[in-house]
C-alpha cells in the first residue's frame, strides 16, 4: 500500500489561511540526520503545526492545533519527536506536556527520554530530571520540556511557556484549560496543541467538542485534523481500519486491532479503534419543537391551591447566579420561569438570599444541588429561617427526567424565549451527560462559554414542587 498524504486520509481537515512557509522544513532535515523518518501524513501534520504567515507568526497561533484520532496511531511519537527537535533548534524554548492521567504523562516522558540515547540528538541534552511531579528534559541551549498530570495540578504557577501540549484532550476540563492557558500569554509566538480521542459518554469534553465545532464552522487561525473511519463503517472492514489508522498494518498490527475488537463493545471500538465520534454527545437535550410548543405569552400568578418552588444554581466559575421558579397546579401541570439571573461580580450573592427569604412564607420548596457553587449560600439561607432541600446526583437525574417527560406530555409551560433570553440560550445549547449506570441523565453544556445555570435552576425548582412535604397553603387548626 502506497503512502497517503494527510489530505488524502483525514476525515476532516481545516487549515489556517495565509501560510507562506513552515519551520518543519528545517526540523525535518535534523530528523533525517537522527534517523527519524516521518510518514507523509505526519509530515503534513507537522508542516501545518509549524506553518507561518507573512508576518512571521505561527498560522495556528490563535486557535491552536487539534488532532482527533483513534488510539495507537503514533500521535505521541509524531509530536514528541517534533518538540524534542524544536527544542534543539530554538534556544531557550520552554515546552510543557500535560496529560490527564499520571500514567500517560509518565509514558510520554519515558518515550522522550529514549530520544536522548540517540547518537545525533543525545549530545544536545544537558540533563534529565526524573523526580515525580518534576519530570523534565533540559537541553544545553536552555530549552526545556516539562511533563506532568493535570489530575495532580501540574502547570499551575508556571510562566513564560512557549508551547503547551494537552494530551488526552477529550478529558480536558474548562477549569484546567483556564488555569493553564495564561502561562503562554507572555510568549511572543506561542503554540497550543490538543491531542485526543473521540470522547466517551461521561467525559468532561466541553473543550474538545468546542474545538471540533469551531472546525466545522471553518474558524480561521486553527489546524484541525480528524482521522477516522466512515460513520457507517463495517467494524470488521480492514480498509476502514486503515482509513482510521494510517499506521495499520505497518506499525499497528492486525493482532493489536483484533484484540480491541474482541474485548471492546461496538461503541467503544468505534471511538477507540476507528476514531468515530458519537454524534449523540452533541445532540440537543431538549427538543426545540416541544420547547417552542410549551411557550405561553402571559405571566402566571399562583393561586391559593398552587405550590410555588424556587431553586438556586451558580455557574461553575461562580460568575452568575440564577433563581429558577416553578408553579405547580393541582392537576400536576407546572409553569417554570427564570425569576432572577445576575452577574455576581457586579451584584454579589446576597440579593438572592434576600429574594428567597422574602418569598419563603408562601414557598413550598427551595432547592440547591449539593455540587453547585450555590451551596455556599446554605448557611445564609438557614440563618434567615429558610429550610432548603439539598439534592444529590440521583436527584438531578430524576429532576432532568421529570423535566423531559413533562415537556413531552405537554404538562410544562414557560414564557417566550424573547422574555427570558438567558434561559432560552441554556435550553438551546444544553446536552445530556450520563448519571450512574441506570440510564439517568443530567444537563451539560456544549461550550465553555455557555451558561446552563438558568436551566438547572428551573429544573430543580420544578422537581422541588413534587418532592416537598411543605405546603404553606395548608390551614392550621389552632387549639384554644
Amino acid at each position: 500500500m502506497s503512502e497517503r498524504r494527510l489530505s488524502e486520509i483525514a476525515q476532516r481537515l481545516v487549515q489556517p489561511s495565509g501560510i507562506v512557509s513552515s519551520d518543519f522544513t528545517r526540523l525535518n532535515r535534523l530528523a533525517v540526520k537522527a534517523g527519524i523518518h516521518y510518514d507523509l501524513w505526519q509530515q503534513g501534520l507537522l508542516w501545518l503545526l509549524f506553518a507561518r504567515r507573512a508576518d512571521g507568526r505561527y498560522a495556528c497561533g490563535e486557535g491552536g492545533t487539534v488532532v482527533s484520532s483513534c488510539r495507537q496511531i503514533g500521535k505521541t511519537f509524531t509530536l514528541g519527536t517534533a518538540m524534542f527537535l524544536k527544542c534543539i533548534l530554538r534556544p531557550g524554548l520552554k515546552v510543557i506536556w500535560t496529560a490527564h492521567h499520571t500514567r500517560t504523562s509518565d509514558e510520554t516522558f519515558a518515550d522522550l527520554c529514549d530520544l536522548a540515547k540517540n547518537k545525533v540528538l543525545g549530545r544536545y541534552v544537558e540533563r534529565i530530571r526524573r523526580a515525580n511531579g518534576q519530570q523534565e528534559v533540559t537541553f544545553r541551549n536552555r530549552s526545556r520540556i516539562m511533563f506532568g498530570a493535570r489530575e495532580n495540578g501540574f502547570g499551575r504557577g508556571l510562566h513564560s511557556v512557549d508551547v503547551e501540549i494537552f494530551d488526552e484532550a477529550q478529558i480536558l476540563t474548562v477549569r484546567a484549560l483556564d488555569n493553564m492557558l495564561p502561562i503562554v500569554n507572555t510568549s511572543p509566538d506561542p503554540l497550543v496543541v490538543f491531542l485526543g480521542n473521540p470522547p466517551k459518554p461521561g467525559d468532561q469534553s466541553e473543550v474538545f467538542e468546542e474545538k471540533r465545532r469551531n472546525a466545522a464552522s471553518q474558524v480561521d487561525g486553527m489546524v484541525y485534523v480528524e482521522l477516522a473511519a466512515d460513520r457507517d463503517a463495517d467494524l470488521d472492514d480492514r480498509e476502514q481500519w486503515g482509513k482510521a489508522n494510517p499506521s495499520y498494518p505497518k506499525r499497528t498490527s492486525e493482532t493489536a486491532i483484533l484484540r480491541m475488537r474482541n474485548l471492546m463493545a461496538d461503541d467503544s471500538f468505534r471511538r477507540e479503534a476507528l476514531g468515530i465520534w458519537d454524534e449523540t454527545t452533541a445532540s440537543r437535550a431538549i427538543d426545540p419543537k416541544a420547547w417552542e410548543d410549551a411557550a405561553i405569552d402571559h405571566k402566571v400568578t399562583p393561586t391559593d391551591t398552587d405550590l410555588v418552588g424556587y431553586a438556586l444554581d451558580m455557574s461553575p466559575d461562580r460568575s452568575t447566579l440564577a433563581i429558577g421558579g416553578a408553579i405547580r397546579h393541582p392537576d400536576g401541570t407546572t409553569h417554570i420561569e427564570l425569576r432572577e439571573f445576575k452577574a455576581t461580580r457586579q451584584n454579589g450573592t446576597m440579593w438572592a438570599v434576600d429574594y428567597i427569604a422574602e418569598h419563603w412564607p408562601k414557598t413550598a420548596a427551595v432547592v440547591i444541588d449539593a455540587q453547585s457553587p450555590a451551596a455556599a449560600l446554605l448557611q445564609e439561607l438557614k440563618a434567615r429561617h429558610v429550610r432548603p432541600i439539598i439534592t444529590n446526583a440521583q436527584d438531578m437525574g430524576r429532576a432532568c427526567g421529570m423535566f423531559q417527560d413533562m415537556l413531552t406530555a405537554h404538562k410544562l409551560t414557560h414564557l417566550p424565549d424573547q422574555d427570558q433570553p438567558a434561559l432560552a440560550t441554556a435550553v438551546e445549547h444544553a446536552v445530556t451527560r450520563p448519571i450512574g449506570q441506570s440510564g439517568a441523565v443530567g444537563w451539560n453544556k456544549t461550550g465553555s462559554d455557555i451558561d446552563i445555570s438558568p436551566l438547572v435552576a428551573v429544573t430543580l425548582a420544578l422537581y422541588g414542587t413534587f418532592i416537598t412535604k411543605r405546603n404553606p397553603n395548608r390551614k392550621q387548626e389552632v387549639m384554644i
